[in-house]
């Protein structure tokens, strides 16, 4: 048998292990418990809205959220380096408590965003009857990130929504145009989507779609 705990290398297999399994999961986290979701949601409905395809690539709209998300985060990600992290690479922390005091920004960020309705929805289907009386803060992570992750969808459906309205009128414009002037054989689409295009670059699309979205977490 070996003895890992010599000369005090124990504590330290085990911050690596513990390291390491942080890493296995940031993708889920990343996914789940920040404002990734949203943003990349509204970006796939800004570029359906407009009619292009591929247009960015699925590698753009994904890194540009990532960045965004990166951006929007980053006093949470700090207070979590400086509440948890620090203590724990130095020692002044074991993995439990770490573990505890990390999550503790995220859920306050989480709970910011998370509708009253969605966190009834998640509590009444909880099977812990004693759920009903804690505090939004008490509220347990099984509760707080599906009530978290189903209000960002919720509200990214909401702007793809208002996202498309501007870009449906120029499409029926076109078509009435077109029907009007006997043009029946030429599709509609190919008419919009310069003019779309235009529109969308004119009132720099791209920069008040990511103020919006950034906003809307400040």
């Amino acid at each position: 048998m070996i003895d890992i705990a010599v000369n005090g290398e124990g504590s330290d297999i085990v911050r690596i292990l513990m390291m390491l399994t942080v890493l296995s999961v940031a993708p889920f986290m990343l996914l789940m418990m920040t404002c990734f979701t949203r943003i990349v949601v509204v970006f796939s409905f800004m570029r359906n809205a407009l009619g292009l395809q591929q247009t960015p690539p699925n590698q753009v709209l994904i890194g540009l959220a990532l960045f965004v998300t990166f951006f929007i985060m980053s006093p949470v990600l700090g207070q979590v380096n400086e509440t948890a992290y620090k203590p724990y690479s130095e020692g002044a922390m074991e993995t439990q408590e770490f573990l505890e005091v990390a999550q503790v920004p995220l859920k306050e960020f989480m709970l910011k965003q998370t509708t009253k309705s969605e966190a009834e929805l998640y509590k009444g289907l909880s099977h812990d009857e004693n759920i009903h009386t804690l505090a939004p803060e008490e509220l347990p992570m099984s509760v707080v990130v599906p009530a978290f992750i189903t209000s960002e969808l919720k509200r990214a459906f909401t702007i793809g929504f208002l996202l498309f309205i501007p870009f449906l009128i120029i499409d029926l414009v076109v078509a009435s145009t077109l029907m009007s002037m006997g043009i029946i054989m030429l599709p509609p689409v190919m008419i919009s989507l310069p003019f779309k295009v235009m529109l969308f670059a004119i009132v720099d699309g791209w920069g008040l779609l990511v103020r919006t979205l950034i906003t809307t977490y400040n």
